[in-house]
C-alpha cells in the first residue's frame, strides 16, 4: 500500500485569502482523508463497494451540513468551509464526496430550509452525526434533465398521503435511513416528503455493473403506494424551485470538489514525471511533459479563483443559480481533462489501481452528468446572458 504523499497546489497563494478557521477545517479534512481514505479506497472501489465504516469520520470533519447551524446538529461553518471540505473529500474519491454532499445539500439542507421546527430537530442532529443518512429523489427513469416532467406522485388520502413512482440514479439510496423525494401532487403542483425506511411498499434496489463511482452505494427508489404521514411533508416551499434550491448547493459544493480530484492527479502526475527516467533522464525535463503539467496547473489556478470567489458571493447571499453552473461546468471539465492528461504522463501505469488518476478519471465521467449536465449547464449560461431558453 503507497502512502498518501499528496501535496496540494497553490500557485497564487491562495492561503492568503482564507481565514485561519478556513485553513484549520480544511487541515483537518485533508488529514483524515489521509489516514481513513486513501488507504483503502482503491479496494473498495475495485470491489464495487462502499466503506460505511468511514460514516462517523465524515461527520466528525464537518463532511455532513457543516453551514446548518449549530442549534440544529451542524458546526455552523461559512460556504467556503463547506467547500474546502468537499475539495479534501473528492481528493480522496469522488464516489465518498457523493455521500458527504447529498446528505449536505439535498437532505439536510431542504429539511432545514423548507421544513419545520419538528422536522428540522427530528432530522438534523441525527443526519449531522451520520447517525441516520439520507438520499435524494428527483431524477426518475424518464426524466433527467427535464425534472419537471416528473409522474412520481401522491394523493390525498385524508389522514394521510399516499405516495407511488420510482427515482434512479440515487446516491447513497440501498442504506439511507430517509429519503427526501419530490413528487407531484393532485394539482401538478412539486412538493417535499420525507419517506422513512421501512415504510410498507418503499424499496431500494442497488444499482450494480458501474465502471464509475465504484466507491458510492447507488440505486433507485420504488414506491408502490407507500403511506405517507401528513407531518412528513416539507410545507415551506413548492415548486419546481425547490428542488432546484437544493441542486444549487450541490453544484456549488462539486465545483470545490472538482478542484481536489484535479489536485490529485496533478500532483501524481508531477511527482512521477520527477521520477520516472526514459532517454536516460526524468521525462519532466521534456518539453511535451512540461506543457502537460503547466497547463494542469494553470488550469487549476483559474477553477481555484473562481470558486472562491463563488464561495464569498454564496457568503454574502450573492450567487446566482447561474454563476454555480458555470462553476460547476468548468471545474468538472477541468478536472476531466487534467485526469486524461496525468494518465498519458504515467503511461501504462497510470491504468493500474496503484495509482488514482484512472479512478479518479471514471468518477468524473459520473459527476460531468450528474448535478446538471455539461450541455446543460451550458444551456443555463446561455440563457442567463442572453435572455433566451434553449431547452426546447
Amino acid at each position: 500500500m503507497k502512502p498518501d504523499l499528496f501535496q496540494a497546489p497553490d500557485y497564487y497563494l491562495l492561503d492568503d485569502l482564507l481565514t485561519d478557521e478556513h485553513k484549520l477545517v480544511r487541515d483537518s479534512a485533508r488529514a483524515w482523508v489521509k489516514r481513513e481514505v486513501s488507504p483503502i479506497i482503491e479496494d473498495y472501489a475495485q470491489r464495487a463497494e462502499f466503506p460505511k465504516q468511514i460514516i462517523k469520520g465524515l461527520g466528525e470533519i464537518g463532511g455532513f451540513g457543516p453551514y446548518i447551524p449549530e442549534e440544529y446538529g451542524g458546526a455552523g461553518l461559512d460556504q467556503i468551509s463547506y467547500g474546502l471540505i468537499m475539495q479534501e473529500i473528492e481528493r480522496g474519491d469522488s464516489g465518498v464526496r457523493s455521500t458527504s454532499s447529498v446528505q449536505s445539500s439535498l437532505v439536510m439542507y431542504p429539511i432545514w430550509k423548507y421544513g419545520n421546527e419538528e422536522q428540522r430537530i427530528k432530522y438534523l442532529p441525527k443526519l449531522a452525526t451520520g447517525e441516520m443518512m439520507g438520499c435524494f429523489g428527483l431524477t426518475e427513469p424518464d426524466h433527467g434533465s427535464n425534472p419537471g416532467g416528473m409522474t412520481t406522485n401522491f394523493k390525498d388520502k385524508g389522514d394521510h398521503y399516499v405516495l407511488n413512482g420510482a427515482k434512479m440514479w440515487i446516491s447513497n439510496a440501498p442504506f439511507a435511513d430517509i429519503a427526501v423525494v419530490w413528487a407531484k401532487n393532485e394539482e401538478g403542483r412539486i412538493h417535499g416528503l420525507i419517506v422513512e425506511r421501512g415504510m410498507e411498499g418503499f424499496t431500494t434496489p442497488e444499482t450494480h455493473n458501474k465502471w464509475s463511482l465504484r466507491a458510492s452505494s447507488t440505486g433507485e427508489l420504488i414506491f408502490d403506494n407507500v403511506k405517507i404521514p401528513k407531518e412528513n411533508l416539507l410545507p415551506n416551499k413548492s415548486g419546481l424551485g425547490a428542488p432546484l434550491g437544493c441542486l444549487d448547493s450541490a453544484r456549488y459544493g462539486i465545483a470545490w470538489g472538482a478542484i481536489g480530484a484535479a489536485m490529485d492527479c496533478y500532483d501524481t502526475a508531477l511527482r512521477y514525471a520527477k521520477e520516472r527516467i526514459q532517454f536516460d533522464k526524468p521525462i519532466a525535463a521534456t518539453q511535451l511533459q512540461q506543457k502537460k503539467l503547466a497547463e494542469m496547473i494553470t488550469e487549476i489556478t483559474k477553477a481555484q479563483l473562481l470558486t472562491w470567489r463563488l464561495g464569498v458571493l454564496k457568503n454574502e447571499g450573492k450567487a446566482t443559480t447561474a454563476q454555480i453552473s458555470m462553476a460547476k461546468r468548468n471545474n468538472v471539465d477541468m478536472a476531466i481533462n487534467i485526469a486524461r492528461e496525468a494518465r498519458q504522463i504515467l503511461g501504462g501505469m497510470g491504468i493500474t489501481g496503484e495509482y488514482s488518476i484512472m479512478r479518479h478519471s471514471m468518477n468524473l465521467e459520473s459527476v460531468i452528468t450528474y448535478e446538471g449536465t455539461h450541455d446543460i449547464h451550458l444551456l443555463i449560461t446561455g440563457a442567463d446572458i442572453t435572455g433566451m431558453q434553449a431547452f426546447k
